[in-house]
Parts: structure tokens; C-alpha cells; sequence
């Protein structure tokens, strides 16, 4: 990935509105990994991720940003919920397991590039097999020791049934390439293990499950299963079989831990939940225990999961926190330190949402417009609809709880809610969202505080 920090910005913006502060810290931050790549050796173990600390309400793109960012680049990503984990000793995860679930994230992205790199010849092996199973090779024989000739005749026979076995071979190659087999019905037989999945509310005790289920993987007892398929279904998963079988599970598994290790993003969210209050007791002592946890993993630890010891110290964390109640400085001053990059976010504003509804690659206009048009129903905003629904979106935030971006989801699910039920059966074929209709459909409910509350 050798994007520029202006061309990820450029990227980050077909998807998120404004926050330019935070997209440009985060397109340095992933910058500075391509640079650490390229500088020597010796200078490479002292060049750490300048991790980030993003401080803003609900809604605003903090997990967007994030998100978009790990998909822009290929890196693995996980979002972790802070409140999620708690000391050990008390009840909840472990901190460590957010590392695991990184690699697993990796060895996805490992495992379905290196699939991209044998599909060819995958989907060579999976057509031959294809073959097989729409016409097997014919029955063997008889053979017969007392007659000389007869066993002369039989293997002419045997010699022009071979002949005419491989041409119709080649004729139902040539019919799957060209796709003329697709509805064939194949039967696959395919093998699994009955793996109990084993679970357990100790704290630290992941390490232990994945050996277990590891141990389980190798002494079950494998189970067939005949399945009838399409061709065009029986493919797909017989590629999948092929591919698994060509990459070397060994070499994905390194690869995953070094792209966790060197490329990873982990998005820590609602940190500022974990800030201990004054009266320290209960949960609040379990909270303080997070901070202390979660220190070494974000300042660069070793790990053991189930494909190897993973280091943190080059994987980039994101913290992200509205801290209403809580102040950034609330943090133990260890882990504040671990976050050198500090970006506050910007509260959405009537012309915010505007744009949110119009600009980005997947806004909700088009999300609507492209679900009704399976309908034959064409859906089209006006500019005074959009102007209304802004308006509604921003009064309700700034009347009730501020959820930013998301309380646009609710007012156009209510806005269409009536439409999305009966367009099956309407005749009438181009519905147009202007001002008055956003006015008939909202109106009411946004002016009554209490249904508003429920509902909006």
C-alpha cells in the first residue's frame, strides 16, 4: 500500500463526511508504516505506530474512519468494546484476546489472497473432478485366461471404449467451460469433524480453550455427508477444496501473524468508559484493572495464540471515547502516553447531514433508491426533502440525545416505512421525497417529545 497521506484522505472522503482532522491523522499514522517498511533494519525495531485517541460524541465517524481505513488498505482491523473487558479475576474477557482475534482477522485476508494466487489451477482441478462426476469411467472388463483371442478382442474393445470415454470427456469439458452444465445436478460427498466447541467465563483462559479445541480437531472422527448440488454450486466448492489443499496451511499461519504483527489496527471503542471514578470499589476497581491490562498489550507485549507468539509492538491502536463524563487525563498516565495523537471530532450540523444523505459512495438516498428499484420503483429525492430530513435529523439530536449520524437511519426508516411495506403491490411506479412528503411522515412525531422519544 503505497498510498499518499492526501490520496487516503481523498479515499476516506467518498465515504465520510468532514472530520478532515481526523482523516488526516490517521492517513499519517498509516503513512509512517509504509515509511518504517522502507528504513534500515536496526532503525525499523525503534520506529513505533504513533497511536491515536479520537474524542467525540456518538455518530460522528470515529469507527468509520477506522474502518474504512483497514478496508482501504488491506491491513487486518477489529473493533474491541473497552466495557467488554475486565481485570482477571473478575467476570468478563481478557484483554489479550483482542490480539487474537487480530490474527484470525489476518489469516483471512492471508488465506484468500494466497486462494487468489492457485485459483487457476484450483478451478482446473475442481472442472477434472466435474468431469468425473458427470461421467464416470467405465466399469472394468472381463478377462479371460483360456482363449488367446478372446483376450485380443476384449482389449480392442476395451482400447475403442477408452477412446469414445475420453472424446465425451472433452465434449462435457468444452459445455462447463462454456457454462451449458450450470443446472446439472452432481452429488459430493464431504467430510467433516464433530468439533465440540468448548467455552468457558474464566478469565485467561482462552490459551486453554484453543488447545483443547485444537486437540478435539485432531481425534474426532470424520463424518460424510452426501450433498446434491448444482454444477455452478458443486464449483465453488469444490475450488474452495482444491485451493485449501494446494496453499500451505503453514505458510498462511506465519504470514497472518506477521501481517497482524506489522500491519494490524485494533479500534479500541468506548475507552472512556473504562476511567475509574473517586469511590474506587466494585466495578470501578475492575476498570482501573482494564487500564493496567490493556497498558503492556498497547505499549508491546508477546502473546501467545493458537498459530504462534504474536508481538504488539508495531500494531496500530485507535482509541476512541465520547468522555461526557470523563476527561482524557482521567486515563492512567501510562496509557495516555501510549496515545501521542489526540483528534477531537466535530458535532454534525444541519449542512453535515445534508451531505451525509448525498455525497458519500453509500449514502442512505442511494442505499433506499437501489432497495426500491427491486421493486421497479423508482425513487427520487428532491434537494427540499433532503434540506427536511437534515433539518428533522439535527432539531431531534439537539433536543434529545445527540446520536450524530445515526439518528438518520431512524427518521428514514419512519419516513419509509409505509412505502417499504406496500411496494410490492403499488401501480404507481416513481414516488418523489420533497419536503411535503418528509412533512406528512415526521412532522407529528418529531413535535410530540414523548412519542419522539420512542420512536425518533
Amino acid at each position: 500500500m503505497d498510498l499518499t497521506p492526501r490520496q487516503i484522505v481523498a479515499e476516506l472522503d467518498k465515504h465520510i463526511v468532514g472530520q478532515n482532522e481526523a482523516k488526516r491523522s490517521v492517513a499519517v499514522a498509516v503513512r509512517n508504516r509504509w515509511r518504517r517498511q522502507r528504513v534500515d533494519d536496526s532503525m525499523k525495531k525503534e520506529i513505533s505506530p504513533k497511536n491515536i485517541m479520537m474524542i467525540g460524541p456518538t455518530g460522528v465517524g470515529k469507527t468509520e474512519i477506522a474502518r474504512r481505513l483497514a478496508t482501504l488498505t488491506g491491513a487486518p482491523f477489529i473493533k474491541v468494546e473497552a466495557t467488554k473487558y475486565t481485570e482477571v479475576g473478575y467476570y468478563g474477557r481478557d484483554v489479550e484476546s483482542m490480539v487474537r482475534e487480530l490474527v484470525e482477522n489476518a489469516l483471512g485476508i492471508v488465506r484468500s489472497t494466497e486462494r487468489e494466487k492457485v485459483k487457476e489451477e484450483a478451478m482446473r482441478r475442481a472442472n477434472d473432478r466435474l468431469v468425473d462426476m458427470l461421467l464416470p469411467s467405465p466399469s472394468g472388463s472381463k478377462n479371460s485366461d483360456d482363449d488367446d483371442d478372446d483376450d485380443e478382442a476384449q482389449s480392442d474393445e476395451d482400447l475403442v471404449k477408452s477412446v469414445r470415454h475420453e472424446r465425451n470427456r472433452a465434449k462435457i469439458r468444452k459445455m462447463l467451460e462454456k457454462g451449458l452444465m450450470e443446472n446439472r445436478t452432481v452429488s459430493i460427498i464431504s467430510e467433516t469433524r464433530a468439533v465440540p466447541m468448548i467455552m468457558s467465563n474464566m478469565p485467561g483462559m482462552e490459551s486453554m480453550e484453543f488447545d483443547f479445541q485444537e486437540m478435539f480437531e485432531k481425534i474426532a472422527p470424520r463424518s460424510r455427508t452426501k450433498r446434491d448440488m448444482t454444477v455452478k454450486e458443486a464449483r465453488e466448492f469444490l475450488i474452495e477444496q482444491e485451493s485449501d489443499q494446494l496453499i500451505s496451511k503453514d505458510k498462511v499461519q506465519t504470514a497472518a501473524v506477521e501481517l497482524a504483527e506489522n500491519l494490524g489496527i485494533i479500534f479500541i471503542d468506548e475507552i472512556d468508559k473504562i476511567v475509574a471514578s473517586e469511590k474506587q470499589h466494585g466495578a470501578d476497581v475492575s476498570r482501573q484493572g482494564v487500564q493496567r491490562d490493556l497498558l503492556p498489550i498497547v505499549e508491546g507485549t508477546t502473546i501467545q495464540t493458537k498459530y504462534g507468539y504474536v508481538k504488539t509492538d508495531h500494531v496500530l491502536f485507535i482509541a476512541a471515547g465520547a468522555f461526557h463524563r470523563a476527561k482524557p487525563s482521567d486515563l492512567m498516565p501510562e496509557l495516555q502516553g501510549r496515545f501521542p495523537i489526540r483528534v477531537e471530532l466535530n458535532d454534525l450540523t444541519k449542512d453535515d447531514f445534508i451531505r451525509i444523505l448525498t455525497e458519500p459512495n453509500g449514502s442512505l438516498t442511494k442505499q433506499y433508491q437501489a432497495l426500491m428499484q427491486t421493486e421497479k420503483i423508482e425513487l427520487v429525492f428532491k434537494p427540499n426533502g433532503i434540506d427536511a430530513l437534515a433539518e428533522y435529523a439535527f432539531a431531534v439530536n439537539q433536543r434529545m440525545q445527540n446520536i450524530g449520524a445515526r439518528r438518520l437511519y431512524t427518521i428514514m426508516e419512519r419516513l419509509l416505512e409505509e412505502l417499504s411495506f406496500e411496494a410490492p403491490d403499488m401501480k404507481q411506479k416513481r414516488i418523489v421525497i420533497d419536503a411535503n412528503y418528509v412533512k406528512q411522515r415526521i412532522d407529528d412525531v418529531s413535535k410530540d417529545e414523548d412519542l419522539s422519544k420512542f420512536i425518533l
